[in-house]
């Protein structure tokens, strides 16, 4: 069973600016709370017990806040990547300074909120037993649809649709220890890392239709808050 998540939140979050003048972005308020402890609540609720927190912008206001994670029933532990470049170095660095020794565990961006069945998710990888698993979520424009017809007759407007025929990474992995010779020095995982196991045939996606929404920009901050009115884990 998954005991283990590894969480990278160490982001400067530029977009996010003036929210992320003085805090990282897991801290920023969503509703009655930071966004860190909504993740770990659903963390909890899906057996997770210890916790690797990726840090490095402002690192320590999580620390402080968060500590060795016992007033929210976890063991935490921190690796500080502020010399890493990119997320495959920040992954590499987390699960080798803080002993992330595990057979599966969680990997994930701290900036992700979801309510997918972590069970669900590692029978999947269980039973098609990949190097990784990512969890992909339908693509939700940004945009309005215009639907044309074969005359170029304008048939219908669809605003912001979720196109249910192309995925996006939703930023929640299950990895195997033999993910450690795929983790880069240099590198973003999506562009070293996953390009590599998808060539080698060795990346699966669980597809999920269910809750989740990312924070990147101000618009998704204002997103995420209506959301976790809601929310439930």
């Amino acid at each position: 069973m998954l005991k283990t998540a590894v969480l990278l939140v160490g982001g400067q979050a530029t977009r996010l600016r003036p929210y992320t003048n003085d805090i990282p972005k897991c801290m920023i308020e969503i509703g009655s709370k930071p966004l860190i402890e909504w993740i770990f609540d659903w963390l909890k609720e899906n057996q997770i017990e210890n916790v690797v927190l990726g840090v490095a912008y402002n690192k320590e206001v999580i620390m402080n806040h968060i500590g060795d994670g016992s007033k929210f029933g976890l063991k935490v532990k921190y690796n500080d990547h502020s010399s890493a470049q990119d997320t495959g170095d920040a992954f590499r660095l987390a699960i080798e300074n803080c002993n992330v020794n595990d057979k599966h565990f969680i990997a994930m961006n701290g900036d992700e909120l979801t309510d997918i069945s972590l069970k669900n998710l590692f029978r999947f990888h269980t039973e098609h037993n990949p190097v990784a698993t990512i969890v992909t979520a339908p693509l939700k424009s940004p945009f309005g649809v215009v639907e044309i017809d074969e005359n170029h007759t304008i048939t219908n407007f669809k605003e912001k649709p979720i196109i249910s025929d192309r995925f996006v990474n939703a930023g929640v992995y299950i990895f195997d220890q033999e993910i450690r010779k795929y983790l880069p020095e240099r590198g973003r995982l999506e562009e070293t890392t996953f390009v590599q196991l998808a060539k080698e045939g060795k990346l699966k996606s669980f597809k999920y239709f269910g809750f989740w929404n990312t924070l990147n920009t101000q618009k998704d901050l204002e997103n995420m808050r209506k959301a976790v009115e809601n929310y439930k884990v």
